[in-house]
């Protein structure tokens, strides 16, 4: 069973995990200003990629911008994939391509624990992502323990690109953010991600 199989009714569960649902969980979250070339590439991409209306063109256009300028404002310090294989468990279905992958490691070349934030691309209905993105994170925090590098919490999102769920999983217990953030708000969304990469959501 791969990673797109999965959905939040069954990943839930079978994990046995305890899932909170909070509206605004992450609200209070200092923003981040983007720079003017994110702003100025968003403002022409983010229209395009919705009238061409395809995960990939969502993925490409708007989602992938805005972690490069996660990736700027952190220095580098940390690690972006896309693509990549993750396949961490077959035996329990944690397996498979993960849309995007960030590590607290800055090694570029090949992946390297701990992973901290998953990201899923879905084109129009960000809840189809959520199943999915938890059982990434799921795979993470397994990863990350079979490498002596087990972080308190792993982060998630599923964006359409134009908008972002946010997810937090602590041991056996997940949270939802029930709010939605738009691309509209992108310093908020980096602010988000990079209070993530600093463990501080």
């Amino acid at each position: 069973m791969a990673y797109s199989n999965w959905t939040l009714e069954s990943v839930v569960p079978t994990f046995q995990l305890e899932k909170i649902d909070t509206v605004g969980l992450f609200s209070e979250i200092e923003p981040v200003t983007p720079s003017a070339y994110l702003t100025t590439g968003l403002a022409k991409k983010a229209p395009l990629a919705t009238a061409i209306g395809t995960e990939k063109a969502r993925s490409e256009m708007i989602v992938a911008d805005v972690l490069v300028e996660l990736l700027d404002h952190l220095d580098r310090s940390i690690s972006l994939f896309s693509g990549i294989d993750f396949s961490v468990d077959v035996e329990n279905g944690l397996t498979g391509v993960c849309d995007f992958l960030i590590s607290l490691s800055p090694n570029q070349f090949y992946l390297e624990a701990p992973v901290i934030i998953l990201v899923e691309a879905k084109n129009t209905d960000v809840k189809l992502g959520l199943g999915q993105c938890v059982a990434e994170m799921l795979a993470a925090q397994r990863f990350n323990a079979e490498r002596g590098n087990d972080i308190p919490c792993v982060y998630g999102a599923s964006t359409t690109g134009i908008d972002w769920l946010f997810l937090k999983l602590e041991g056996k217990c997940l949270h939802i953010d029930m709010a939605t953030y738009q691309i509209a708000q992108c310093d908020k969304l980096l602010g988000i991600l990079s209070s993530m990469v600093a463990q501080k959501a």
